[in-house]
């Protein structure tokens, strides 16, 4: 089973090119994109379904702007038509965004911004049961930054995938906490690849 994950920082996309990619959208992705009042997240939506549907358009061998990607409220986004174990997910965090793909697994993508100015301390307290706290609480001052977030992005990355996972992957980055979680096992870690 293979997986892949393409990362974007959305500052290096174009005006013109995001308002080429508006076009990609469905009906319902064109509303709901509307209705973002902050520019970033508008960004970071249409950003994360190009991303996707150009993802998923190299492993089904379709053309991106083909793909429908249906909402389904309180639930994450899936593709439309006969592709049932086709699996995507998209995450975002500052201006990064990112795509993992699958044609055989469902899959949980979390990235978190590295954010040393947050108290980690009452957000773990908030987040995490009593043992994670206490393990991130032993961690080197040095090292509890990463610790916290490869918690939490291992966290929300279990949410999204929606069951115990049968492979996590953790991908380093400077900037970014970045977990992948599968319901299958991977034959190999994905790489990280700069997508768009």
């Amino acid at each position: 089973m293979r997986a892949s994950l393409q990362l974007v920082d959305a500052r290096c996309i174009s005006a013109a090119r995001l308002d080429e990619y508006l076009g990609w959208l469905g009906a319902g992705e064109a509303q709901r994109y509307q209705r973002f009042v902050r520019p970033e997240r508008r960004r970071q939506f249409l950003i994360g379904r190009v991303l996707a549907r150009t993802m998923l358009g190299e492993l089904l061998g379709v053309a991106p702007r083909d793909l429908l990607i249906t909402d389904r409220p309180g639930q994450a986004p899936v593709l439309a038509g006969p592709h049932p174990n086709t699996s995507f997910s998209i995450s975002h965090s500052g201006s990064w965004v990112a795509c993992a793909a699958s044609a055989d697994s469902a899959l949980g993508l979390d990235i978190e911004l590295l954010d040393g100015a947050r108290d980690l301390a009452a957000l773990a307290a908030h987040a995490f049961d009593a043992e994670r706290c206490a393990w991130l609480a032993a961690r080197p001052a040095a090292d509890r930054l990463r610790a916290f977030y490869h918690l939490w992005s291992a966290q929300e990355a279990r949410i999204k995938l929606g069951a115990e996972p049968a492979a996590t992957v953790e991908l380093f980055h400077p900037e970014l906490s970045i977990v992948l979680c599968s319901a299958k096992p991977l034959d190999q870690p994905p790489t990280l690849g700069s997508g768009l």
